[in-house]
């Protein structure tokens, strides 16, 4: 087989542009829980999206003192926020 080319003959990307690296993506828990929040609290998404990004700019234990939450639960938000963002990246 030629160098730069897949088993089709064709280059590597070529068609539907979903290859095994975006499949592997798509099977992994941090696309899993993105999926199924999006799924399932679709009226959430932008504001658990929008807490993620203030708890990456405060930090955990900033975020959730100002907040007056646990640290625990502002860490869950903060991975829930990622698995959405990482849900949607990768499945566009």
């Amino acid at each position: 087989m030629a160098e730069g080319l897949n088993e089709g003959g064709s280059e590597p990307g070529d068609g539907d542009g979903r290859g095994e690296f975006i499949d592997s993506l798509m099977d992994t828990e941090l696309y899993s829980i993105g999926a199924y929040f999006c799924d399932e609290h679709p009226d959430l998404v932008d504001e658990v999206v929008a807490r993620s990004e203030a708890i990456e700019r405060s930090g955990l234990e900033g975020y959730a003192t100002a907040a007056g939450a646990d640290v625990e639960e502002t860490f869950e938000t903060l991975l829930t926020g990622l698995a959405v963002r990482y849900y949607k990246a990768v499945a566009g």
